[in-house]
């Protein structure tokens, strides 16, 4: 019985996505709009499409016909349902300021926006199902992102340093990273204008002259400014810059986002692996919905110290794994050569993605020849083989 077939991913044209990276992989010729995400998946919003005999049928669909069979025992028994969405993201413009729920709270939170009769499309939302949402990153070129509270010393001196942020240290020293946070999102308009308003006028001119290096909150500041210029008040989001990490991942490295650590994609390419949800909750550096008290519920109020993976070798030296503490999902590099190949046998739904090269998978008496930017998946129980007869860079997402 076939367990591998060609899949097909769903674009998402975000408007903070660019317009050359994901058509340039994907060999298509872009129009006017943003290519924000490729989805690889099951996710109900966006499901990708299997190529079986006959046409092409919703992954979600297809795991439902047989779901024991399709997904293995063991991720039928702990999730029932696909557990992981992969992506690849092209990030042109900064993402909102960002907080993902537990499993718990995610539980709670969708049941009671259920009894409240809050539609799910509604764009004041906050859950939309009832799934956590960690997730890991994957570098594909030089990316920066925002993650999590700077160390106390770090932050006592920038708010030292930072005159329009003195008044601010009382308040830090009292009670800490959550007072401190709660007091800027719960500011009044007028007076977080009052802030952030001379901020920015100081920092624009260095900024069209090109004197502000991307390791500086004021170079994202500046950019922040520009994104939502015209729009009336200054982005609260301006805050976080300022307070979280500000952090470079080079290409192959890795980071882990866990639920109750505020982050923010600022600018780059990766590949993403998360659970399959999609619940966020916002801060700042968006036109969507914001919910001031239901993000504080949820941020984790700590300094954190950015732990950048370079993930571990396996045996062998064909395979790269990121391991994260999430029981979701695995992200893995394959990098193949025509004198390594690449031997899967699977107890679960794997999904891959040829990120450079080009590879065959063979399965029995079928095989498929896949080129830059092309997916397959492995059902459960499927054993096949992937070879090049160049060199081939290819992610793997998994359940562990």
């Amino acid at each position: 019985m076939k367990k591998v077939f060609a899949l097909k991913g769903r674009i998402q044209h975000y408007a903070w996505g660019g317009q050359k990276f994901i058509p340039a992989l994907l060999g298509i010729e872009p129009d006017q709009r943003p290519y924000a995400e490729y989805w690889l998946g099951a996710h109900v919003s966006a499901p990708a499409l299997v190529e079986v005999e006959g046409g092409e049928v919703p992954l979600d669909a297809l795991l439902e016909t047989s779901p024991r069979s399709l997904l293995g025992e063991q991720t039928f028994k702990a999730f029932g349902k696909l557990p992981f969405l992969l992506k690849v993201l092209d990030v042109h413009k900064m993402l909102s300021i960002q907080v993902h729920p537990s499993k718990k709270e995610a539980e709670k939170g969708f049941q009671l926006e259920n009894e409240q009769g809050i539609p799910l499309t509604a764009p004041y939302r906050n859950y939309k199902d009832d799934n956590h949402k960690p997730e890991i990153m994957v570098a594909l070129g030089d990316f920066w992102l925002l993650h999590g509270f700077l160390p106390k010393a770090q932050l006592i001196k920038l708010l030292n340093d930072k005159q329009m942020f003195s008044h601010l240290l009382p308040i830090f020293k009292k009670g800490g990273y959550k007072a401190l946070y709660q007091y800027v999102m719960e500011l009044g308009v007028e007076e977080s204008n009052s802030i952030l308003k001379p901020l920015i006028e100081g920092i624009m001119p260095l900024f069209y002259e090109g004197k502000i290096d991307r390791s500086s909150p004021d170079y994202w500041a500046a950019k922040a400014f520009l994104l939502n210029q015209g729009k009336g008040n200054y982005d609260r989001g301006i805050y976080s810059i300022y307070f979280f990490n500000i952090v470079n991942v080079k290409k192959g490295q890795a980071v882990f986002q866990d639920a109750g650590v505020p982050h923010a994609y600022l600018e780059g390419q990766n590949m993403e692996l998360m659970a399959n949800s999609d619940n966020v909750l916002r801060g700042g550096l968006t036109q969507k919905h914001v919910d001031v008290p239901e993000l504080l519920k949820h941020v984790v109020f700590e300094e954190t110290t950015p732990r950048i993976l370079a993930g571990d070798v396996q045996a062998g030296g064909i395979e790269r794994k990121y391991v994260s503490p999430a029981p979701d999902f695995e992200l893995s590099e394959l990098l193949i050569s025509p004198e390594n190949s690449y031997s899967g046998k699977t107890v679960s739904v794997e999904i891959y993605i040829i990120m450079e090269g080009e590879a065959e998978v063979t399965e029995k008496n079928s095989s498929l020849n896949l080129k830059k930017g092309e997916s397959f998946i492995a059902m459960s129980g499927a054993e096949f083989q992937i070879t090049t007869f160049s060199e081939a860079v290819i992610y793997k997402a998994a359940t562990p």
